[in-house]
């Protein structure tokens, strides 16, 4: 069973074989198994997991803007640390990736502007040029009164594979990177258009592309998508605005679990958290 619901409330996370678990609580079908999983991931990256609790803590009765402001604080914090240092070393040196002519579509119709992104050889992935032209077309539809709803969809097989790996620790310093992410992201030019916004999402889903969408008012998904945080395992927390847009959708505890196991959700689980409102045939 479930327990008290006090103390499943006050816990970061409960795991549970029981398929009715309410949102504080994981149905897994084995719990020992899982629970010996996230706890070897916590001990491999200590830090990453400590603050990643501490951020979902604190910010839960925050607004929005503020919430970001904290989970950027904290992301710079891991910027600095041994355990992002140590996932950059394993990698090695890695080529910027080159720059491309229309990195994000527009395609207005009537009231209602689609914003594709378009680097599918990447997977979409949320780097500086991708990046940059997404804000642009976000606060297009802002500044716009004649735009009353947005589309924003994803180019090939997969909506968006995160952050690009090949940028990361490429920051001139952590306070730059601080504003970068806050005064540069989508996040919560998303969040500001609110319902007005659906985000249709397909494939493999990670990092900023499971984050960014759970900004929206809508997200409808495809039958083959799944949605990984992937962070943890690299020393950092979500830094797209996940700490802020997943516990609004499904709670602290499951954007925990999420990020601590780094493990795929399928779409027909995500629709039952409520991580997206439909899927699609």
């Amino acid at each position: 069973g479930s327990g008290d619901p006090a103390l499943v409330r006050a816990l970061d996370v409960t795991l549970t074989a029981a398929a009715d678990a309410g949102p504080e609580s994981v149905a897994v079908a084995d719990p020992v198994e899982r629970a010996a999983a996230l706890r070897d991931a916590a001990e491999r990256n200590p830090q990453a997991a400590l603050v990643l609790r501490d951020v979902l803590r604190t910010t839960g009765g925050m607004d929005v803007p503020a919430a970001l402001d904290v989970e950027s604080y904290a992301y710079s914090t891991l910027l600095g640390g041994a355990e992002f240092a140590r996932w950059l070393a394993s990698r090695g040196p890695r080529l910027l990736p080159s720059d491309v002519k229309d990195p994000v579509l527009l395609a207005r119709d009537g009231g209602v502007l689609s914003i594709t992104l378009n680097r599918p050889q990447r997977r979409n992935a949320y780097g500086r040029q991708l990046r940059d032209a997404l804000v642009d077309g976000l606060r297009l539809a802002l500044l716009d009164e004649g735009i009353d709803r947005v589309v924003l969809d994803g180019a090939g097989p997969v909506f968006c594979s995160g952050g690009d790996l090949d940028e990361f620790g490429t920051a001139p310093d952590l306070a730059t990177a601080h504003f970068v992410r806050t005064r540069a992201g989508a996040g919560r030019l998303i969040h500001r258009l609110g319902p007005r916004i659906e985000v249709r999402v397909q494939g493999s889903c990670v990092g900023a592309g499971v984050e960014l969408p759970a900004f929206a008012g809508r997200v409808a998904a495809a039958a083959d998508a799944t949605f990984r945080l992937p962070e943890v395992a690299m020393g950092l927390i979500p830094g797209a605005g996940g700490t802020v847009s997943l516990p609004r959708r499904i709670g602290r505890w499951r954007t925990l679990y999420l990020a601590l196991s780094g493990e795929p959700l399928d779409a027909r689980t995500a629709l039952g958290w409520g991580l997206v409102d439909a899927v699609l045939p």
